[in-house]
């Protein structure tokens, strides 16, 4: 297993909290073969992974019943093992090749209308001082970029290019893609790294580390948490009552553009989705969106 995982770090590059969940899965599945009384992968037969994937579903005593899209997960983990112990030459068949895992319920992004999110934004930019000139920021660059949230709080100040307005992410397996920031999010960072970004590096006792773009109060890093509570908190001071998460505004970001006409494989290049098929789950929300223009406009529509 761990030759498996050092494989996944080093050559295929995944990101770390990746390979924290295959580490996760595996270890159940080692667990799973042993309790099975089997002890090595070469005594694995197909009955051993399906039987796996029933109790990742079924639960026990010790672990609740996954997801299908959990359980998913975990399947992908074990079949990638097996594939790369036949590869090493460690077992003549992959057992796991025919095994498949569940189908996860395709589920719609939750996007919210553009004026929710500029009454969001506002709310964000109405707290005095700096922390508001940042929140403000912060959300102006998560909704015209389509960061992700983790890639928001990892920006560099050099990340930014303000003259030829574009920001580089670091998106998942350290793959970065150049995309470009509306005039809206310039100014708003223009603003904070003039106007407040200097106030939160004065608090930091050691220095600013890396030059990270967003500060917190202790003029160190905005973490992921932090980033996640200026939303929750922009969202309550706005009223807004629809249900948002840390992935709101990048969702907001793809529907938008897609109901403003971009193609979808623009959209994905700017998502950094390393396939179309991902990207089109957002064309279903569009849809739906003229599917309810139509029914209200059009005059032969209504029943």
């Amino acid at each position: 297993m761990t030759g498996y995982l050092d494989h996944l770090t080093v050559e295929r590059g995944l990101a770390q909290n990746t390979i924290a969940s295959y580490r996760r899965d595996l270890r159940r599945y080692t667990e799973y073969l042993v309790t099975a009384g089997v002890r090595g992968l070469g005594e694995v037969a197909e009955s051993d992974v399906a039987g796996f994937l029933t109790a990742l579903r079924q639960g026990d005593d010790d672990h609740p019943p996954l997801s299908a899209t959990s359980a998913a997960r975990a399947v992908v983990a074990v079949r990638g093992l097996h594939r790369f112990a036949l590869l090493d030459g460690l077992v003549p068949d992959d057992v796991a090749h025919e095994v498949r895992p569940p189908t996860p319920a395709r589920r719609l992004p939750k996007a919210v209308p553009v004026e929710s999110v500029i009454a969001l934004i506002e709310a964000a930019g109405s707290l005095e001082g700096p922390r508001g000139l940042r929140d403000r920021a912060l959300l102006e660059v998560l909704y015209g970029t389509g960061a992700r949230i983790s890639e928001a709080v990892g920006l560099a100040v050099d990340d930014l290019d303000r003259g030829q307005a574009t920001v580089r992410l670091k998106g998942k397996g350290g793959k970065e893609r150049v995309v470009p920031v509306g005039s809206y999010a310039l100014r708003a960072v223009e603003d904070y790294l003039v106007r407040a970004r200097p106030a939160l590096a004065a608090n930091s006792s050691g220095g600013v580390r890396g030059g990270a773009l967003f500060l917190n109060v202790r003029g160190g890093p905005l973490s992921r948490q932090s980033a996640w509570s200026i939303l929750r908190t922009a969202a309550e001071r706005a009223g807004l009552t629809a249900e948002l998460s840390p992935h709101t505004l990048r969702h907001c970001f793809a529907t938008h553009l897609l109901d403003g006409g971009a193609d979808v494989r623009v959209v994905q290049e700017l998502l950094g989705h390393a396939s179309v098929t991902t990207t089109q789950v957002y064309t279903l929300v569009t849809v739906d969106r003229l599917r309810e223009v139509y029914a209200t406009s059009h005059p032969r529509a209504l029943t």
